[in-house]
């Protein structure tokens, strides 16, 4: 093909090891491969590519292995003492990977590969990666640079070099950390009281993220839970609110998602109180119950229902309230009211009783002690004391 440039993948099969060495078509030459390397490459007497400094070093380390082999002596990595070892090299997905192998004047070829596939042979770049570029070939130092690291780069890592006509090779395995994320939440949830809820949270990284369960309601009922799934049975209703999944691998800063659980109850009313208002002046009644879903409230007098917009009457409905209003109290107002709460779940209901006060009276005090204020004729006695009455007379007629 003119104007593009073909490439060619020649594979070099030695005790079940498969190198890929990749070559521009412009560049393939025919070289003749010695005897030796021939009968491990049965049916291959010629391989292509011009510029291929590391490829004798490359067969010669599958030819000294295979040697080895047949004669019977174990194969260990302890065997070589050169390179020297490499510690393994931990990154970040998205950073970049440096992979270092030391060298000396002693090396006359070098090359690193992944796997099956050479990345550089020397100053050469096998692989099509634009990520990978090399960092260094010095007399002491050959280094390459993996950038913007994926998963999928992790694994070993070879650095091959040739001294002396002895190959030898360094590994170093590439780890990839993942920040954590959550990849599966439970939906918000409404259960009726006594019922067994079930949340989940799946999340992924590299390392493994330790999952973390949190109730964060104000009312919470304090717990920690560390497991993948929080399993409540027989929930209350001071279990509801949000619940909080962690997920942390220390990569990096956790990541939370929360899910909020609705406990339904029927009506409790918490709070009726008669109320004691003088004929002509405004009056309440209040009615508070505490349910999920709200409660629906009715007042009754006598067993008759009370409506909004009646006479000097109002009805003020809330969530948790409802409140009874009477603007101008006449006599016929007094008596027994009834407050009832209903939701889906059931109702519940409290009386209450709107009773005649008379209006407090004030009396000055005339007894031993008293002073007479001359500027105004008030008594008083020190700072002004006095005595407050307060007739029930007409409370004690309603029972």
């Amino acid at each position: 093909m003119r104007g593009k440039k073909a490439v060619h993948l020649l594979v070099l099969s030695c005790l079940h090891i498969s190198v890929q060495l990749q070559c521009p078509e412009g560049r393939r030459k025919e070289h003749e491969i010695p005897g030796s390397v021939q009968k491990f490459l049965p049916g291959e007497s010629r391989l292509g590519c011009a510029d291929m400094p590391m490829l004798l070093a490359v067969l010669e380390c599958c030819i000294s292995t295979r040697r080895r082999h047949l004669q019977g002596v174990p194969v260990r990595s302890g065997d070589a003492t050169f390179p020297k070892a490499m510690d393994n090299v931990t990154v970040r997905q998205g950073e970049s990977a440096t992979l270092r192998c030391s060298v000396d004047n002693r090396v006359t070829r070098v090359a690193w590969l992944n796997r099956s596939s050479i990345l550089y042979a020397g100053n050469d770049k096998w692989c099509l990666d634009p990520r990978v570029v090399l960092l260094a070939n010095t007399k002491t130092q050959y280094s390459i640079q993996i950038h913007d690291v994926d998963v999928y780069d992790e694994g070993p890592y070879t650095c091959s070099v040739q001294t002396d006509n002895h190959p030898k090779t360094s590994r170093v395995h590439l780890i990839v950390q993942v920040s954590p994320k959550i990849t599966e939440i439970s939906s918000d949830i409404s259960i009726n009281e006594g019922g067994n809820v079930s949340l989940t949270c799946i999340a992924t990284g590299r390392p493994d993220p330790t999952i973390t369960w949190r109730h964060i309601s104000p009312k919470a009922v304090g717990f920690i839970s560390e497991d993948e799934y929080l399993e409540i049975t027989g929930i209350t209703r001071e279990q509801s609110g949000e619940y909080e999944c962690s997920a942390s691998n220390d990569v990096a800063a956790p990541v939370v998602q929360r899910v909020k659980v609705t406990v339904n109850y029927p009506p409790y009313i918490s709070d009726a109180k008669s109320t004691g208002v003088p004929v002509g002046q405004k009056g309440i009644l209040l009615c508070e119950a505490s349910a999920v879903p709200s409660a629906d409230f009715q007042w009754y007098k006598d067993d008759k229902r009370l409506a909004e917009g009646q006479k000097g009457l109002k009805v003020e409905n809330k969530a948790f309230f409802s409140r009874l209003t009477f603007f101008n109290v006449s006599e016929q107002d007094y008596g027994n009211y009834t407050c009832v709460a209903s939701n889906q779940l059931g109702n519940t209901n409290a009386s209450m009783i709107l009773y005649e006060e008379t209006t407090t009276a004030l009396t000055p005090w005339k007894g031993p002690g008293a002073v007479h204020d001359g500027n105004n004729g008030a008594w008083r006695r020190g700072g002004c004391a006095w005595l407050l009455a307060l007739p029930l007379a007409q409370l004690a007629r309603l029972f």
